[in-house]
Order: structure tokens, then C-alpha cells, then sequence
């Protein structure tokens, strides 16, 4: 018998979830690395790069309720598999840039679909094999992601300041095909009659649940606070920069966010277990909104690394959040296509944040009309979490 024929299946699919977080979103957040060397050899202009990355979520959320509705079907492995050789494909395609089209299809046609299948495929299926813990193991799936916010960003800088953004990407991008293919095969549905799994197959379907008031103020809510996860991520390192400080340094402002996002991720994904969807969203949108306001107005630079961590906790606690919080109000049934639904409203306000800061830097010079125009959005989104009915039963 084999170590690996030793492991609780379900831990492997956690493990499994937990390298494809990794993967996919550490090498989405180094792209910020790469901003400037865009901007060095081409002149481009950061709306467009913005633009670029927002494209990669607006297909993300066209094609999630797709993806989830195909797990929920014919199970999570090949449906990962398949999203994640497009993934890491696209990401060493990158390489070969030379006009702004070809950067704008990466991100559309193969950076698209492998963000539509990481979050509500991987946790979908975590939840499906988790019931008593499952905000607990969602947020032990989600310290992936940040162990790659954390990780893949300084290792890509010191890639790209070694052999060049070139040879780093392609490099990262051969690495990605690996470690998503490595992560899927770990990857299989939870038995529908198991000891550990009761439940899974109850719950409202999505013809039903699209009917609740829940379901829409939770994608209101995931409307308006997404567009900051999307937006900060990607302009923070720049920002830094602009502020004073090198790339290599700026680079560890990711890194923060990341070490704090892990505080956040296990902090919600402990507590939601207990106290429900309701009030983790409030614990996640308090230090959202004074971030913000705290970027507007700082100058200093080191000062940022403090308003970063600040964030960084909210950033975690969001993205370990949606995900029970589904499961909670509506069931295991039509986890998939619900939670796909959800992301996708996210994703609408999640494209359109990165160009809007972009396009307000390009005219003012300044991100400050971005970090409040986000801290307002967050101030409603707070707004619409408390209207959330209490209990299960009152959703209807």
C-alpha cells in the first residue's frame, strides 16, 4: 500500500484544491510584476492593462455557472484538468507578446476559463465532502490561494529580474500546466452515501433558489465588493512604485496581503461555522472600508504595508466566505450552479474596478479617487449584508 492510498480522500481533494488555488491565482496576482515591464517595452497604458486582466474575469464569470453546472453533472477532475492545461498554456503564450491584441486573447480565450473552474468547481466539491467543517475547510483550501498570493509574485520578480519577463513567463507557465494537472488528478466528487457526507444531495434547486431574496442580495453583495479584490490586487505593486518604492520591494505589498489574507481566511472560515453567512460578511466588510479610506490618503509608502494587512485579512475573508454561505441558505443540490451564479455578479463589478482605477490614474495621476470610489462601494455592500435574513428557514 502506498503513502498516498493511506490519505483520507477527502484530505486529498484538499489538498488537491488547495494546489490549483495556489497555482492559479499566484501566477493572476504576478501579473501585476509585469505592468511595468508592459509599460517599459510598450508604452501601454495601464486602462488597457487593467483591461486586460478584467476581460479574464468577465469570462470567468460567463463561463462559472457553465463550469459548475458540468461538475455538478459529470464531476470536478475533468473539468479541472481541462481548465487547467488551458490555464497554464495561456500563461507561457504570454511570452510571445508583441501587440496589445494577443495580450488581450490570452486573457479572454485561456486566463478566462481557468479562473471559472478554481474557486467554484474546487470549492464546490470541498463542500460536498465537508459538512459539520465545511467553512473550516473551505477556508484551509482558500490559505492556498494566499500561500501563492504570498509566494509566486517576489519568486516572479526575481525570475523576470535574472533572464528576463520572457523567459520567467514561460517558465511560470510550463510550472502552472504541472502543478493544475497535479492538483485535478487529486480531485474526485464526494459519494453520494458516505460516512462524513450527509447531506449532499439535498437542498433547493437553482430554479428555486434564483426565486429568493437571499440569493440575489448575496450577488448584490458579491457585485460590490469584488470589484476592490480585483482592483487592489492588481494596482497595489505599481501604486507602491509610484509612491517610492522598487519593484522588488513593492512586490512584497502582495506578499502582506497574502500573510494577512491567511489570518482572514481561517479566522472566517472558523467562525462562519458558527455564527452564519450574516455576520461574517460584517466581520469581512469592516476593515474592507477603512482600508480603503486608509490608501487614499496615505503618502508615506511604508505607511501602505499597514493599510495592505489591514485589507489583506478582508481580502481572505471574503474569498472564504460566498461559498458556505451558499451552502447555508440553499443547500448541496445546486451548490455548483448557484455558487457559479453568485461569482458571476461578482465578476461584473469585478471586470469593470481594474479599468476604472487604471482609467482615474491616467487622468489624475492619483489612485485616491479609486480607493474611495471602492470604500463607498463597500459601505453599501455592508448595507445590503445586514438586510440578510437570519436563519435558514426565512430566506423563502
Amino acid at each position: 500500500m502506498t503513502g498516498t492510498e493511506t490519505i483520507d480522500p477527502r484530505y486529498r481533494v484538499v489538498l488537491g484544491a488547495c494546489l490549483i488555488q495556489f497555482t492559479t491565482i499566484g501566477l493572476l496576482f504576478s501579473y501585476s510584476v509585469l505592468i511595468k515591464e508592459f509599460e517599459t517595452e510598450f508604452g501601454w497604458s495601464r486602462t488597457f492593462l487593467s483591461a486586460c486582466q478584467s476581460i479574464s474575469f468577465l469570462v470567468m464569470g460567463l463561463l462559472a455557472i457553465f463550469c459548475g453546472r458540468l461538475s455538478d453533472r459529470y464531476g470536478p477532475r475533468i473539468v479541472l484538468l481541462v481548465a487547467g492545461l488551458v490555464y497554464g498554456v495561456g500563461y507561457g503564450l504570454m511570452s510571445q507578446v508583441t501587440a496589445q491584441w494577443e495580450l488581450l486573447a490570452i486573457f479572454g480565450l485561456f486566463m478566462g476559463l481557468g479562473l471559472a473552474t478554481h474557486d467554484v468547481v474546487t470549492l464546490s466539491t470541498v463542500a460536498r465532502w465537508f459538512q459539520a467543517r465545511r467553512g473550516m475547510m473551505t477556508g484551509i483550501v482558500k490559505v492556498g490561494t494566499a500561500v501563492g498570493q504570498m509566494t509566486v509574485p517576489p519568486v516572479a520578480a526575481f525570475l523576470i529580474a535574472w533572464f528576463g519577463w520572457r523567459s520567467a513567463v514561460m517558465a511560470l507557465g510550463i510550472a502552472a500546466v504541472f502543478l493544475l494537472v497535479t492538483g485535478a488528478l487529486a480531485i474526485r466528487p464526494a459519494p453520494k452515501a458516505e460516512a462524513g457526507t450527509p447531506g449532499a444531495d439535498t437542498g433547493l434547486t437553482f430554479d428555486h433558489v434564483r426565486r429568493t431574496r437571499a440569493f440575489w442580495t448575496i450577488c448584490a453583495i458579491q457585485f460590490l465588493f469584488f470589484p476592490t479584490l480585483t482592483t487592489v490586487p492588481l494596482h497595489i505593486v505599481v501604486h507602491g512604485t509610484d509612491l517610492g518604492l522598487t519593484t522588488a520591494v513593492a512586490a512584497i505589498l502582495l506578499s502582506v496581503t497574502a500573510g494577512a489574507s491567511i489570518l482572514g481566511r481561517l479566522t472566517v472560515g472558523t467562525l462562519i461555522d458558527r455564527i452564519k453567512g450574516r455576520r461574517a460578511y460584517v466581520i469581512c466588510f469592516v476593515p474592507l472600508i477603512a482600508s480603503m479610506v486608509a490608501m487614499a490618503v496615505i503618502t508615506s509608502p511604508w505607511v501602505l504595508f499597514g493599510a495592505v494587512a489591514v485589507y489583506g485579512f478582508a481580502h481572505g475573508g471574503f474569498f472564504t466566505v460566498v461559498a458556505p454561505t451558499v451552502a447555508e441558505y440553499f443547500g448541496l443540490r445546486a451548490h455548483g450552479t448557484s455558487f457559479g451564479a453568485v461569482l458571476f455578479f461578482g465578476t461584473i463589478g469585478g471586470s469593470i474596478g481594474p479599468i476604472l482605477a487604471g482609467r482615474a490614474f491616467d487622468l489624475s495621476g492619483s489612485y485616491t479617487p479609486a480607493f474611495l470610489g471602492l470604500a463607498a462601494l463597500a459601505s453599501v455592500g455592508l448595507g445590503l449584508a445586514l438586510t440578510l435574513p437570519k436563519s435558514v428557514g426565512s430566506h423563502m
